[in-house]
C-alpha cells in the first residue's frame, strides 16, 4: 500500500496555491489599474519622459515581469516568492501613492471602480505579502 503525501507535502502545496492565487489576484489588479492609468493619462502625473510612448514602454517592462513572476510561482520555482515580493508591494505601492495623489488635492482616480481598482491593489497585495513569507 503506497503512502500519500506528508502532511509538510500538503502545507507547502497549500500554501503555493495561496500564494498563487494572492498573486494572480494583485497582478490583475495592478492590469486593471493600468488600463485606468491610460484612460486618466498617469504619464503626465507622474511627468513620464516621453510621454504617453514611455508610459508604454514602462508597461512593456512592468507586464513582462509581472507575468514571468506568476509563471516562477505556478511552477514552484526558487525565484517565486522573491518575485511575489515585488509583485505585492507593487500592489500595496501603487495604492499609497495614489491615496497620497487623492490627499493632495488630485482629482484623477476617484471615480468608483477606480478607486475600488486601488483598493483591490492594496488588498491584494498585502494578501500576497502576507501568504509570501517564509514559514
Amino acid at each position: 500500500m503506497a503512502a500519500g503525501p506528508s502532511s509538510l507535502e500538503c502545507s507547502s502545496r497549500s500554501r503555493k496555491h495561496r500564494m498563487e492565487r494572492w498573486y494572480l489576484a494583485t497582478m490583475m489588479s495592478l492590469l486593471l489599474h493600468q488600463i485606468d492609468a491610460a484612460f486618466w493619462q498617469e504619464w503626465r502625473m507622474f511627468q513620464v519622459p516621453g510621454g504617453i510612448q514611455g508610459f508604454l514602454l514602462f508597461n512593456l517592462l512592468a507586464i513582462g515581469v509581472l507575468l514571468h513572476g506568476y509563471r516562477q510561482v505556478v511552477l514552484g520555482l526558487g525565484s517565486a516568492r522573491r518575485y511575489a515580493l515585488l509583485c505585492g508591494a507593487l500592489g500595496i505601492g501603487t495604492a499609497l501613492i495614489h491615496a497620497g495623489f487623492a490627499a493632495a488635492g488630485r482629482d484623477e482616480f476617484h471615480l468608483p471602480l477606480s478607486l475600488l481598482t486601488l483598493l483591490a491593489c492594496l488588498v491584494s497585495g498585502s494578501g500576497l505579502l502576507l501568504h509570501s513569507r517564509r514559514r
